[in-house]
């Protein structure tokens, strides 16, 4: 699998890193017939993804709304609640299969590939040299020609958290809970903490969730957003937003007091306040490559630090942070690598998918963004109430959000929250890059009933805003 090159083991290509872009980068490679060796540090490879982040907390809401039965709680006027209370195992078993089942197959796709994998901590002793340092003590060199950096991020940590208390859990820990408390605060309400928090209300805990925006997930259309908030607030969630944590306290229970007055005490904590980048051990400082204060690495549009034959790629590089834009990124830096006339770029509009109760997902302009670019513009909408599908499945509260150039109706952008949103996006997603406009819906015959119809619905919605004049004026604020 590799040539030996003053006694060093050489491959095209050395990955650091085994999650999402790792090892997307290192099978693309691969399949174009490079020698690859992919460097893991954890005993399983999968990174966060696999193993602390996107695929657990999807994974635990969905055991979450099963074992809750939060889904049939209205369904045909019948209550539902579950005949025993849930306990963590219970609510972690599921999760530990997936994630078992999620390494065995990342094994499988390198060995098929032909990459060649080692478990250690890989630091670089210059731009082509890296060093394998394992648990055991042992040393193995590796050089390359070319060098990939995919090592994830970690859970930022305030110091002044009293960390050594077990009822204080970050992103990664709280997959190690032991039992399920009564009530819990979570801090930040980004994804990670908004996610968290829907899917320990579900479960019947009384959850606190305290950011110090003003408005939960800013970067969501603000009516998805205010309907999200609703519905977190009718699950029971208490927000608690403008305002900050002052201090925590170890006692019998974990006491807490926030920047504006006022405290409160709470069985179990779980900080959701951002991430690191894992690049500490990595002997960047060697290369002459300096990450930011986030740990977090500078790149170019081809992946390239700065140093041109080591790239970057996955949530190491900070924004937007997710695995699918990851995986994306590491194929685009090893066809740029080694020049294969194959991924050039990202596709210009990516999905954006939160896995809250109820999900949101959007894709395209949001109606503050065509504000400020002075775009005059046209909503279509509709609901999962006036959907049949929508109405069988017993969603009352989504909706689907499609936003149009008023001067040639172009679909510029979509937003849906509730049930299935995040594959319902795709829909539009498709159309945006295709240029498409109100018509293109109008046209399509769809399934019936399914909630994709919703999109023939919010283009007729459109049309009928534009012959009414309803047009929002990016000069005259709201339509």
């Amino acid at each position: 699998m590799c040539v030996c090159i003053t006694g060093r083991m050489h491959y095209d290509l050395i990955v650091i890193g085994s999650g999402p872009a790792g090892e997307k980068g290192a099978a693309q490679a691969a399949y174009f017939g490079k020698k690859v060796a992919l460097i893991e540090r954890e005993p399983f490879p999968g990174g966060a993804a696999a193993n602390t982040g996107t695929l657990p907390s999807k994974t635990l809401r969905e055991t979450a709304l099963y074992l809750s039965g939060f889904r049939k709680r209205e369904l045909y006027g019948l209550g539902f609640a579950p005949d025993q209370r849930i306990n963590a195992a219970g609510f972690l078993a599921h999760f530990h299969n997936v994630r078992a089942e999620e390494r065995a197959r990342i094994d499988s796709n390198m060995e098929r590939h032909g990459v060649s994998s080692y478990k250690g901590v890989g630091s670089l002793l210059d731009a082509n040299t890296v060093q394998i340092q394992g648990s055991d003590g042992t040393s193995t060199t590796l050089t390359a020609t070319t060098i990939l950096l995919a090592t994830g991020t970690h859970p930022h940590r305030p110091a002044d958290y009293p960390w050594q208390d077990a009822r204080l859990f970050d992103s990664d820990t709280i997959l190690n809970i032991g039992e399920l408390p009564d009530s819990l605060l979570v801090i930040g309400g980004g994804g990670i903490g908004s996610e968290y928090a829907c899917i320990f209300a579900a479960l019947g805990v009384r959850v606190t969730l305290i950011d110090g925006r003003d408005r939960l997930l800013g970067f969501l259309d603000p009516e998805v957003s205010e309907a999200l908030q609703s519905a977190m607030i009718a699950m029971g969630i208490q927000l608690l937003l403008g305002d900050s944590v002052q201090s925590i306290r170890s006692a019998a229970k974990l006491e807490v007091e926030f920047k504006k007055p006022g405290s409160a005490s709470f069985d179990a904590i779980l900080s959701a306040s951002g991430r690191q980048g894992n690049t500490a051990f990595l002997g960047l400082d060697k290369i002459g490559i300096s990450p930011d204060k986030r740990g977090l690495l500078k790149v170019n549009e081809h992946y390239q630090t700065d140093v041109s034959n080591i790239y970057a790629a996955g949530d190491v590089i900070g924004f937007p942070s997710l695995a699918s834009t990851s995986m994306e990124q590491a194929r685009i830096a090893m066809c740029h690598a080694f020049d294969l006339k194959y991924k050039t770029g990202l596709a210009r509009i990516l999905p954006l998918g939160i896995y809250t109760i109820p999900e949101c997902s959007s894709a395209g302009e949001t109606e503050e963004s065509l504000r400020e670019k002075g775009s005059d513009y046209v909503i279509g909408k509709t609901t999962y109430a006036r959907n049949t599908r929508g109405f069988i499945i017993g969603d009352h509260e989504g909706f689907l959000k499609l936003l149009f150039r008023a001067e040639d109706m172009s679909l510029v952008g979509v937003h849906c929250i509730g049930e299935q949103a995040t594959d319902l996006v795709h829909t539009g997603l498709a159309a945006l890059l295709l240029g498409q406009k109100a018509d293109f819906f109008i046209n399509i015959c769809f399934n019936y009933p399914t909630l994709s119809e919703m999109y023939k619905y919010a283009a007729y919605d459109a049309l009928g805003r534009i012959q009414r004049g309803e047009i929002c004026r990016a000069s005259g604020g709201n339509c």
